[in-house]
């Protein structure tokens, strides 16, 4: 693996300019004020034994930019819906590595229920590739530097330049989506060298639950990173490569149903079965019938 890979673009501005971004459909209202969100700081909501923090996006953002003026390097954010919730009932280790996250974001309807039932104000959810856009947009012009790690070949590099023209100022200091495949030692070093030579302040990771995750707290104490956030799928979104549900759908719990009906071989089983039984599994909790530690 050649350090030439690691890229801010190239090539990818001619796609970029050829493709219309139709992921960029956001709704305008990112939560609240910034006196309200320093008010609500340090709340959280356990769904299944898992400890959501009830955020919204402005909260999510000023938590970051402490961060990076903390000068601290190995944080990470866990941006959690359903799935990552169930991945944690089935696995111990994962589990483990959401409870070690500087913060859990509900970034699912369901999740966002749940905290309301139990008494905190959630007026939306966290969505990953709003959160990023988000964060992008505000801090454009503070001279942080940006990092994305993860999607299919091309995409990052391709996220990278619609990000340029979203949001001016913004310092890309490298791209780069990794094989499909286990990384041997040599080739993980070699990714860690990058990052760390890029020096970003922000490192944008999209590998999918529970991967990422996973990633972000194994390397936590090589990467001399402020912050490194896992959003997913929000490198298909944005750079346009994948069609994201409407925002009506998103805003009201449907975007599971637009998911599985792009991707039903991937995803029925997540949404379907998973979505079922996490369904029962609240219900179990909500009623004191079951109790999760």
């Amino acid at each position: 693996m050649s350090s030439s890979r690691f890229s801010t673009g190239g090539a990818a501005a001619a796609r970029a300019k050829a493709q219309p971004n139709r992921a960029l459909r956001l709704p305008d209202v990112v939560g609240k004020t910034a006196s309200e969100c320093a008010q609500r700081r340090g709340r959280k909501c356990s769904v299944l034994g898992v400890h959501v923090d009830a955020v919204q996006i402005c909260e999510v953002i000023a938590r970051m930019r402490d961060w990076i003026a903390s000068g601290a390097h190995g944080r990470y954010i866990a941006v959690t819906g359903m799935h990552g919730i169930m991945e944690a009932q089935h696995d111990a280790r994962f589990k483990r590595v959401l409870s070690e996250a500087d913060l859990v974001v509900p970034d699912g309807m369901p999740l966002v229920w749940i905290g309301k039932l139990r008494g905190h104000v959630l007026r939306r959810r966290v969505y990953g590739p709003e959160l990023m856009l988000e964060f992008c947009r505000q801090t454009g012009n503070t001279g942080y530097r940006h990092f994305l790690y993860g999607g299919a070949v091309g995409v990052a590099e391709q996220l990278a330049e619609w990000l340029g023209r979203l949001c001016p100022g913004i310092h890309i200091a490298g791209a780069y989506g990794p094989p499909f495949r286990p990384l041997t030692s040599e080739e993980d070093a070699e990714i860690v060298k990058a990052i760390n030579l890029a020096a970003p302040d922000v490192l944008w990771v999209g590998l999918s639950t529970p991967k990422q995750e996973m990633w972000m707290r194994e390397h936590r104490e090589r990467l001399h990173v402020p912050v490194m956030v896992g959003v997913g799928a929000a490198f298909d979104f944005l750079s346009g490569r994948k069609k994201q549900a409407p925002a009506w759908m998103r805003e009201h719990g449907l975007e599971w149903l637009f998911r599985v009906l792009q991707e039903p071989r991937r995803l029925w089983r997540r949404y379907l079965v998973q979505g079922a039984e996490f369904v029962f599994l609240v219900v179990l909790e909500l009623f004191g019938l079951r109790h999760f530690e």
